[in-house]
């Protein structure tokens, strides 16, 4: 009897101690996947959108004077494809191309020249855009480069484009005439009907390039906060749906209506840390734009430009804090990523020898290809 209940109480103890370390495995993995805040592998609203969302949307800068990169097909090549374990693999599949001002003195959006972009200079931007040898053309080229390859074609989809759309400035009386009958901007009417004719205008443009390797699916405001677009961004937007396309919008940290995006008229929305720009800004700031994001359904945004690069600030730290907040939180897996750079900072890094910006650039790199969709 002394034995069967030395028996009992070992099989009791030995199923307490299974229990507890079963606890304690439970507690373990719980902890884990606290730290994930972004834990669903979708894109806020996805449903609501008319075209695919890229997973990683690179911002390129191009159209004003003031600009001396020439975005041919090879300042193209190290976004579209890079070495991966020997093989051929793509990066970014879509593409922001944006300017903020002309670079002679007016801008496309309030608060970056006194004096607002006229018809010419929105004109001059969508010209700029599909002339021959450059920016869209140029990267559908080098597309076409890497497609001609023998294993060009595997796990490859068409690019996706999306245009900025100038900020009709509230006020301004010299943008230009359409229908033979000037447009004040005074009137939300005006304002609208410029941006009708620039999406027509650009969609025209797009239609009779007829590109191979990209496809136009979305407009991107420029404006990064609401205050002059409260009365106008919804109009805009129903314009843009009824076309299929869908509405881009990036806003700054604690812009003006960041978080009444979908009120706004948006459905394809980034957040901005703005960490990366001042060393005074602390490492907190980018879990606080991770829980924001989760709180208000948005994309998030990695910036950096060339002080990233070793022989100049050597703030690749800056960056690799994104990195390691974004993977800790899980961004990369659940959630759409857009990549500000500055200039060129990501072609610079693909260039450059330094080891410690060549660490960076196959840190990035090796995100984009593992994180597709």
């Amino acid at each position: 009897m002394k034995k069967i209940k030395a028996i009992y109480a070992t099989t009791i103890l030995l199923i307490m101690i299974l229990s507890t370390l079963a606890v304690c495995s439970s507690s373990s993995t719980i902890n884990h996947e606290e730290e994930l805040i972004f834990k669903e592998e979708h894109s806020p609203l996805a449903s609501r959108h008319f075209n695919q969302i890229p997973r990683h949307l690179v911002l390129i800068y191009d159209g004003g004077a003031h600009r001396s990169i020439r975005w041919d097909s090879k300042h193209f090549a190290p976004y579209v494809s890079a070495d991966v374990n020997g093989e051929t693999d793509w990066l970014f599949d879509g593409f922001l191309f944006l300017e903020i001002k002309d670079g002679q003195g007016r801008g496309f959006a309030s608060g970056y020249e006194k004096m607002p972009a006229r018809k010419t200079e929105w004109e001059n931007l969508l010209h700029n855009y599909f002339s021959k040898g450059n920016a869209i053309h140029a990267l559908n080229e080098q597309i076409g480069n890497i497609r001609k390859d023998s294993n060009g074609n595997k796990g490859f989809t068409k690019r996706k484009i999306v245009l900025s759309l100038p900020e009709p400035i509230p006020g301004q009386v010299d943008w230009g005439t359409l229908d033979g009958r000037p447009l004040l901007f005074s009137n939300k009417k005006d304002r609208l009907d410029a941006c009708k004719w620039y999406i027509n205008y650009a969609e025209e443009l797009f239609q009779n390039a007829n590109f191979e390797n990209v496809e136009l699916v979305g407009f991107y405001w420029l404006a990064e906060e609401a205050t002059n677009s409260r009365d106008l961004a919804m109009d805009v937007a129903s314009y843009i749906y009824s076309k299929k396309y869908d509405f881009y919008w990036i806003p700054y940290f604690n812009s003006d209506g960041y978080s009444e995006w979908e009120k706004l008229g948006f459905n394809a929305v980034y957040y901005q840390p703005n960490y990366f720009f001042n060393e005074s800004v602390p490492y907190e700031r980018l879990q606080e734009t991770c829980n924001r994001a989760r709180k208000f359904q948005m994309n998030l945004e990695i910036e950096f430009d060339e002080r990233a690069l070793k022989n100049n600030k050597n703030w690749g730290y800056r960056l690799h804090d994104y990195l390691d907040v974004f993977e800790r939180n899980g961004v990369f897996d659940s959630l759409k990523v857009a990549y500000y750079q500055g200039g060129d900072a990501f072609y610079r890094l693909s260039h450059s020898k330094e080891p410690a910006d060549v660490e960076l650039h196959q840190r990035l790199i090796q995100l984009i290809t593992k994180n597709k969709e």
